[in-house]
């Protein structure tokens, strides 16, 4: 990692049912507990009044998540069960439009990450004026992602090149499935920054729920258990300025803003 030997891990957490009374009750409870020491970053959807979302109730909760730890958005492009967008035209709109209204809340999200990993120029241009941290890009390309869909690979925090300026990346490494078989491995971590990402909604699943936690707890004994905004700062000033289209995979959609 640039500027630093130190090698570290990072946890995030796509919040999508925030307002499921058994999601948020389970994910409330783990990001009280810590396992392996790691501060959860809470990446969480605003609401969607068009789909009947309580949005007092979403920010009472919200304001709850932001006051236990590293706080960030997370958006579904075409609703709260679709993550892709249906019109790329308007992405980097989109973001700038919910991260103002984030803030308007009162809440200071720091980080970003893209519904079903999406992104493109408009959404790099928005994070970057947002002063985001985005982990949208992935070390590795999802599997079920379609050929030609838009994504973005990077195989370790950099700062990209967007028209909005300098944007920090701090790529998603490991899902559960790639962290539980990672760390079962004496060489399973090779990446100087480990970013586990899992959904609240994981942790309804009694099997996906215990891994996660051991995961975590055997991860915590390889590597210095961080968080993201602490892992953006390592960075520095000394990290090369990568241009986003370096990193950009899939068709390009979305003009720069």
């Amino acid at each position: 990692m640039v500027g630093t030997q130190q090698k570290v891990a990072v946890v995030s957490c796509h919040v999508e049912r925030i307002l499921d009374n058994r999601v948020w009750r389970a994910y409330r409870e783990l990001v009280r507990r810590r396992p392996g020491g790691f501060a959860l970053a809470s990446l969480v959807r605003p609401p969607d009044e068009e789909h009947g979302e309580d949005t007092a109730r979403w920010l009472e909760r919200a304001a709850e998540l932001a006051a236990a730890g590293p706080f960030g958005h997370h958006t579904h492009w075409s609703g709260p069960t679709h993550a892709r967008p249906t019109d790329p035209a308007v992405t980097g709109a989109r973001v700038l439009r919910e991260g103002s209204w984030l803030r308007e809340q009162g809440l200071a999200p720091t980080i970003f990450c893209g519904g079903g990993w999406y992104t493109d120029a408009a959404v790099a241009a928005a994070c970057a004026s947002l002063g985001y941290v985005d982990c949208t890009p992935r070390a590795r390309r999802p599997s079920y992602l379609q050929p030609g869909a838009s994504w973005a690979c990077l195989a370790a925090p950099a700062r990209l090149e967007t028209a909005a300026g300098e944007l920090t990346a701090v790529p998603t490494t490991h899902s559960i499935g790639d962290i539980t078989r990672a760390v079962a491995r004496p060489r399973g971590l090779p990446d100087p920054v480990v970013h586990v990402y899992f959904h609240d909604t994981d942790l309804l699943h009694a099997g996906r729920r215990a891994a996660l936690v051991a995961a975590l707890h055997l991860l915590g004994r390889r590597r210095t258990a961080s968080d993201i905004d602490s892992a953006a700062a390592l960075v520095g000033a000394a990290a090369p300025l990568i241009p986003f289209a370096a990193v950009a995979g899939g068709e390009a959609s979305g003009p720069p803003e």
